[in-house]
């Protein structure tokens, strides 16, 4: 197939690209590769599957030197015309967008940046996926959306009215509009609730990868809650493996969806939704001594109250993944950090000199 992947530069995006370019699937990635957080690492990952610094050029096509089935041009999604005519040219069967501005902090900040990157785009990617006849759209969403939700594990049939940062409502706003298109048009889109992704080649703004730069450079960490805190982890390779699988399973009507007892995770529309989550929670004060394991030295931490916008615990319900796909991510933690912490001190040797 061909393939479009928004967002190739970024952590998932890298992953994905190298998975689907090996099934020998036609790849065309996309990212404006901008400064949220440092350029060079995404730099790094394009360079890791043969796309090289000619990319800082905007909109000049890069074809992978270790991938031929692999093209990467610098695009802002917010442009719709350079958007639709590239998918005009291109033709794609599929469309995976994993493009947008992360960070549930980051949005209290910078509410305009999440307008922009989570909305603006997203709509242009539903435009270009109605004129272009694209056959599935899957689209990252987030756990975020559980907001305020109480009821563990989070389950995909629950309403999701409640969300406490404005990235976490960007998301919501994004499966809302893939529903509206999916009725509308009859595009089939599948919306990716994703748990606390990690692993090599990550993102620094994660709480995992600045403990171990603070970790390895001798100064304090900050452990919110007074580390009162659990989350999903989930390796990175285990949420491509769930993207593949959902991008090839075509979302359908639900032909006994009731509108009298909604279900929201499906419809009378091709529209579905899915969690990724290891549907295993860890005491985020056991995740940090995992990472001091491997790193060999003891963390200074400094316990803060609560964050606005974060939310105590995450907790993923994964049977429609199991009972769909016989699939369900298993990867512990421990082999987790330990492929971390092995790139990160390939990556950034001068740490443990």
């Amino acid at each position: 197939m061909k393939i479009l992947v928004t967002g190739s530069a970024g952590f998932i995006g890298y992953h994905l690209v190298k998975s689907l370019v090996a099934l020998g699937h036609e790849i065309v990635g996309i990212d404006n590769i901008n400064d949220y957080y440092d350029p060079e690492l995404k730099f790094g990952r394009l360079a890791d599957c043969g796309i090289g610094k000619p990319t800082i050029h905007w909109h000049r096509e890069v074809t992978s030197t270790t991938y031929p089935n692999y093209r990467f041009i610098r695009m802002n999604l917010e442009s719709k015309g350079e958007l639709m005519s590239l998918c005009d040219r291109e033709q794609f069967d599929y469309i995976v967008h994993l493009a947008a501005q992360a960070g549930v902090r980051y949005s209290i900040l910078n509410p305009d940046a999440y307008a922009q990157s989570n909305l603006v785009s997203f709509l242009n990617v539903l435009e270009v996926s109605r004129h272009t006849n694209i056959k599935h759209l899957v689209y990252a969403s987030s756990s975020s959306v559980y907001g305020l939700n109480a009821n563990m594990p989070f389950s995909v049939q629950d309403n999701v009215d409640h969300p406490v940062s404005l990235y976490a409502a960007s998301k919501k706003a994004n499966e809302l509009m893939a529903h509206t298109y999916s009725h509308l048009y009859r595009i089939p889109t599948s919306g990716l609730r994703f748990f606390t992704v990690y692993g090599p080649w990550g993102r620094p703004d994660m709480a995992y990868y600045s403990f171990t730069k603070a970790i390895t450079d001798g100064t304090p960490i900050q452990v919110f809650n007074n580390g009162q805190m659990k989350r999903d982890f989930t390796y990175v390779d285990d949420i491509v493996d769930g993207i593949i699988k959902i991008t090839n399973h075509i979302a359908e009507p639900d032909t006994d969806w009731d509108a009298k007892n909604p279900d929201p995770s499906r419809s009378t529309a091709p529209y579905r939704l899915y969690n990724i989550g290891n549907n295993s929670p860890v005491e985020l004060m056991d995740f940090i001594s995992e990472l001091e394991n491997n790193i060999g030295i003891k963390a200074r931490i400094e316990y803060k109250e609560m964050q606005a916008g974060d939310v105590t615990s995450t907790w993923a319900n994964v049977d429609d993944l199991i009972n769909n796909f016989n699939y369900k991510p298993n990867t512990s933690i421990q082999k987790g950090i330990a492929e971390f912490i092995n790139w990160y001190k390939d990556f950034y040797k001068t740490a443990w000199q």
